[in-house]
């Protein structure tokens, strides 16, 4: 029989409820580019029309490890966010700040990309 998660979630310890949340937490900061638009409520159609591509590209865009910096500005602005890409060192963090101008791609850019990387 399913039990009701507050009831649940009131019988935990407060460290148990810290490890869940700090879980939690760590799940939202990291997802892959799927779970991200499964999270944002799109689906690939959707997403394809935005990005005026077919379905199928945006599954393959979806599974693939390496792509362009430009491509991945394009999903994500068309998520509705807006991409930015940090060094990570241990004095520090670093926005490297060189990829702004990708805005001003226009959308068939993407399109010619992903033909490319097809080929």
């Amino acid at each position: 029989m399913a039990k009701n998660f507050k009831l649940l979630q009131a019988k935990m310890s407060p460290e148990a409820h810290a490890r869940a949340e700090a879980k939690a937490d760590k799940m939202i900061r990291e997802m892959a580019l799927d779970e991200l638009r499964a999270a944002r409520d799109l689906t690939q159609d959707l997403l394809a029309k935005r990005l005026r591509v077919r379905q199928s590209a945006v599954s393959k865009l979806e599974r693939r490890t390496d792509m362009y910096v430009s491509t991945l500005h394009n999903v994500i602005k068309a998520m509705g966010g807006s991409l930015e890409i940090r060094a990570v060192f241990p004095e520090g963090n670093v926005r490297i700040n060189q990829f702004s101008r990708l805005s001003h791609l226009p959308s068939t850019r993407l399109r010619n990309l992903i033909r490319l990387k097809k080929a």
